[in-house]
């Protein structure tokens, strides 16, 4: 009407009844429900480039070349968008005209953004008593949010009210104001930090002279793909000034773990004879390599060898990530046995139930099957079942944690 429209050509321009128009232009003040409805003035825009979110104008220029059938890529290269954003749009703030047909109006769409757009909203943890429920328990038996994401999914695939992304259970916890989980939970997490931290730099390791040696780079190359079971990574996590330890070995294709009992010190003999008495539980075709860092607990490898016919190959000085998957076993293992702790008191029963707990955990890696899962699938049924300590369906985590307590 400011360039000269009459009201009745202004309304038919924009698609609108001629009662609608009055009303945006004098408010409507006696309304059939609500409060009164002041008129709508038409802000100039300040912005100085295109913002994320889409301004009225955009929305009513896809209305206009929706209703002329021009494609959503034409309609996105003219709006300088991506046509997601475009069909994003459609999805969430399109409409049935009457129950029956649908439409794209607009300005019900630009009202129903900018209701949505207010921040902070209720989180969807807070909101499902259910969910919230099924991620404090897994938290509490030590899972991780992502490995919770992805059983969500699985055991409740038609039910979206019960997935979440993982970032959204670490937000339950560490945005402060949420209060949607137990705060103490954090402590269950792999680092029990209760507030976030960025990645620090690993420290370097100062290589040893162990006699004997063989690298990492004569290795087999069926251990260094992962095909062929039987290829272990191992080291020691270590105790309250040093004076303790725990052995760790790990199957590089399906990253079942096996811990060895050192309960008197971690000295060269000790440890050979405590991995010894592990690997002796496997059968022999799981027993090809191990692979370990220069650390002087190895300096009898070739004792070990002898004994247990598995050959030893080192890795490079400060070159962690040449047993990865040992490394991050060792991160789980912290939970529960944590630094600056005596891992003497620990009994080899206990070692045991950890284990069990760990190999009956899923994996992103292994495409969220367990250890035990994998192991067994690539060497049949009845193979481990009959290998004493090494379980082919082990005990469930909170039955085999009760057990030793």
């Amino acid at each position: 009407m400011k360039q000269g429209y009459s009201n009745t050509e202004a309304c038919r321009i924009l698609g609108i009844n001629r009662r609608t128009g009055k009303r945006w232009r004098n408010g409507w003040h006696t309304p059939n429900s609500g409060k009164p409805k002041p008129p709508i003035h038409m802000a100039a825009s300040a912005s100085s480039g295109p913002s994320r979110y889409l301004p009225e104008e955009d929305r009513i220029h896809i209305a206009d070349r929706l209703r002329e059938k021009v494609p959503i890529r034409t309609i996105a290269s003219e709006l300088g968008r991506s046509p997601s954003t475009i069909s994003r749009e459609m999805r969430r703030n399109g409409a049935l005209w009457r129950g029956t047909q649908w439409t794209y109006r607009p300005h019900a769409a630009h009202r129903r953004a900018e209701q949505r757009r207010p921040r902070p909203k209720p989180g969807k943890i807070g909101q499902n008593p259910e969910l919230r429920e099924f991620i404090q328990y897994h938290l509490a038996i030590r899972w991780s949010p992502e490995q919770i994401c992805h059983a969500l999914r699985r055991l409740f695939p038609d039910r979206p009210e019960m997935h979440v992304a993982h970032e959204t259970i670490y937000q339950a916890l560490y945005v402060q104001g949420r209060g949607e989980l137990r705060r103490e939970l954090t402590k269950a997490l792999r680092t029990g930090r209760t507030r976030r931290r960025p990645h620090r730099q690993s420290y370097k390791r100062l290589p040893r002279n162990i006699p004997h040696m063989v690298m990492i780079s004569d290795r087999p190359a069926e251990a260094a793909d992962r095909a062929v079971p039987g290829h272990w990574e191992g080291d020691l996590i270590i105790g309250m000034d040093g004076k303790s330890a725990i052995g760790t070995l790990v199957e590089r294709t399906t990253r079942y773990v096996m811990l060895a009992h050192l309960p008197i010190d971690h000295s060269a003999a000790s440890t050979r004879d405590a991995l010894v008495e592990t690997v002796m539980t496997l059968p022999p075709h799981l027993r090809r390599s191990l692979t370990w860092d220069q650390g002087s607990e190895m300096a009898f490898h070739r004792a070990f060898t002898l004994a247990t016919n598995i050959p030893v190959y080192f890795c490079n000085p400060a070159s962690p990530w040449q047993r990865g998957s040992n490394e991050n076993t060792n991160g789980l293992l912290r939970q529960y046995f944590p630094k600056g702790t005596s891992l003497a008191i620990h009994t080899r029963e206990h070692l045991d139930a950890v284990a069990a707990e760990l190999n009956s955990r899923p994996r992103k890696t292994l495409g969220w099957e367990t250890p035990a899962e994998r192991l067994q699938n690539l060497m049949g049924p009845g193979v481990l079942t009959a290998q004493g300590a090494f379980r082919a369906v082990p005990l469930a985590p909170e039955q085999a944690l009760r057990s030793t307590s």
